[in-house]
């Protein structure tokens, strides 16, 4: 299949360094080129994408019609977003699966949308219904999750509720694997809290507002601020904190 997207009708104004900032969400980039439709000066571009892995071809298409710049950009691919999103993963993105480090490309639709949103991006609620409905059909969510329990237990990263500790003999890239992870995981998942947490990417009943919850909370990790956040049936609320050897107090 396809690792290449075609895009259209980028701003005359927006640099190829945006363009791939832009689809850097989806996944690791190996080629980009930008090029103007005619010779005019404020003439509208089309670029050509090609990533390193099918799974993030899959989520770049989740992005037709979202706002870069000052347009609207198109996002096509060689094959249709049906064809990409099924089917057995490929050499490329299998070999990503013994890794400790949590690419792009194997978090949730869901979480990657919320990331766009934290970063300022307007991002359709059509365009979040298709990533939650992607996630629950074809599992993404599921690997997800199932590949950060074999990291908690690799690591023993959630042994106590002090979170990492030196004595555990965590390495820096283990460290740095898990802070990438636990950016939006309270520490002490041992509790019910912390398990109602984790029910985010376990539960197919997502709905819009929660990814713009998510994408709040991340917004608010990404500036410094400790956040608070509804979980349950909304009675119940925990802080998360952030990767400073704190003790959450329950």
């Amino acid at each position: 299949m396809s690792t290449t997207v075609n895009v259209q009708n980028i701003s005359a104004q927006t640099s190829e360094k945006e363009v791939r900032d832009f689809f850097s969400f989806c996944g690791k980039i190996s080629n980009i080129s930008a090029t103007p439709e005619s010779n005019d000066a404020d003439s509208v571009k089309s670029a050509s994408v090609t990533f390193e892995k099918e799974s993030a071809a899959k989520t770049a298409l989740l992005l037709d019609n979202t706002q870069l710049g000052a347009n609207q950009v198109h996002v096509t691919s060689v094959a249709s977003l049906d064809e990409l999103s099924g089917g057995k993963l490929s050499a490329a993105d299998e070999e990503h699966s013994s890794e400790d480090n949590i690419s792009q490309e194997d978090k949730p639709r869901s979480r990657i949308v919320a990331e766009y949103l934290a970063h300022g991006y307007t991002i359709s609620d059509k365009a979040i219904e298709r990533a939650l409905a992607l996630d629950q059909q074809h599992g993404v969510s599921a690997r997800f999750t199932s590949t950060l329990q074999q990291f908690d237990a690799k690591y023993q990263a959630t042994a106590k509720a002090q979170g990492i500790d030196q004595k555990y003999g965590v390495t820096d890239k283990g460290v740095a694997a898990w802070s990438g992870l636990n950016s939006y995981f309270e520490k002490a998942l041992g509790t019910p809290t912390g398990q109602k947490l984790r029910d985010f990417y376990n539960q197919g009943s997502k709905q819009v507002l929660d990814v713009h919850n998510e994408a709040r909370h991340l917004a608010n990790l990404k500036t410094g601020k400790n956040d608070v956040h509804s979980v349950g049936n909304g009675k119940t609320k925990c802080m998360f904190y952030r990767l400073r050897g704190l003790r959450p107090n329950y």
